[in-house]
């Protein structure tokens, strides 16, 4: 069954005509409107790689249909901050060197990002907790962590 979709993305009015409007937000957004980030992972909602914001709530796009998105406001990386602009988070992961071969920060910087909104200034206990499921295969996990304290400690 087709149906038309449209999605806000990034603050841009978005249109895509589906045949599945049931199929994850993760393929609508890389393979129908071209984005690459979020980054496909696990397939499963484990890993984190494939994370978005819809309304500023971090959501695991590879197991959110498209269909249950209606008219929220999605973030991707790309929308978290600018080259000018860049988010405090972006700017500490680079100060931190917290990335290796950076297949996994799409998962850590967007859940990192709507913690950090929900609470600003998170203990050491919160902080690994609200990023607790998230899997880096490259062992970048300590710098990530030091970035986020980076940013919930200034």
């Amino acid at each position: 069954m087709t149906a038309a979709i449209t999605l806000k993305v990034d603050g841009a009015t978005r249109a895509l005509t589906l045949d599945d409007p049931d199929m994850p937000l993760l393929y609508a957004l890389r393979d129908e409107l071209g984005l690459n980030n979020p980054r496909f992972g696990c397939g499963l909602g484990q890993c984190g790689a494939c994370t978005v914001h819809l309304d500023g709530v971090a959501v695991r796009s590879c197991i959110t249909p498209v269909s249950a998105v209606g008219r929220a406001d999605i973030t991707t990386l790309a929308g978290l901050g600018t080259e000018a602009h860049p988010h405090p988070l972006q700017t500490a992961f680079v100060a931190e060197q917290a990335a290796f071969c950076g297949y996994c920060l799409n998962g850590w910087l967007m859940t990192a990002a709507a913690l950090l909104k929900q609470n600003p200034h998170p203990s050491e206990a919160e902080i690994r907790d609200g990023l607790s499921g998230l899997k880096c295969r490259c062992g970048a996990h300590m710098a990530m962590l030091r970035a986020v304290r980076r940013v919930a400690t200034a």
